[in-house]
């Protein structure tokens, strides 16, 4: 009696601990099922065990898809080959997530940077478009320097002009309140 409560338990824990893969065969707990053939054809309502057999005989696993239907839908496939379509499905939608997700990287300047400055920020900004981020530039005026922005243009212009292999002007320079920026895509 003992062992039957702690094998039940067992059985419990790990269905609980992989509720993110389906169930398959003997794992699965209903007694009536809706079975979907192989080929996609509905087989009807079917009990457990007709259904067990049903998916030996055609050398498949029985798979519960919807276990919260009435009566919940199992189809006849090979759960292998399910899993490695899940997996491959999955790892694609994360790659494009990644690249959809790329980043809008900022780097401002100065209107009076000096060279070795505005060297440093053009090679982090080219690693960045090495990695496809788009690139803000943003140059912040104080005080007098928004008498001179042409001097902020400048620079911008020359950064850009700098970054003409590797990056193409999406949005050329911009005054926005005491800020000028550009927007920089890396070319492709």
């Amino acid at each position: 009696m003992d062992t039957l409560v702690f094998t039940f338990l067992l059985e419990v824990f790990f269905i609980a601990n992989n509720t993110k893969d389906a169930l398959i065969n003997r794992q699965i707990r209903a007694s009536q099922v809706l079975v979907i053939g192989p080929h996609g054809e509905q087989m009807g309502v079917k009990n457990l065990e007709d259904a067990l057999t049903l998916a030996e005989y055609a050398g498949f696993d029985l798979v519960l898809i919807s276990p919260n239907a009435n009566p919940p839908v199992c189809k006849i496939m090979d759960y292998n080959k399910y899993k490695y379509e899940k997996n491959k499905k999955q790892k694609e939608a994360q790659k494009k997530q990644r690249e959809n997700n790329l980043e809008m990287k900022e780097f401002r300047l100065s209107p009076v940077i000096d060279v070795h400055d505005f060297n440093t920020k053009l090679k982090n900004v080219s690693k960045y478009l090495e990695k496809g981020h788009k690139i803000k530039v943003t140059i912040r005026f104080k005080g007098r320097q928004m008498a001179h922005t042409e001097i902020g243009r400048d620079v911008l212009i020359k950064f850009a002009n700098e970054l003409e292999g590797k990056a193409s002007v999406e949005q050329p320079p911009k005054m926005d309140g005491r800020s000028m920026f550009m927007l920089l895509a890396p070319i492709k």
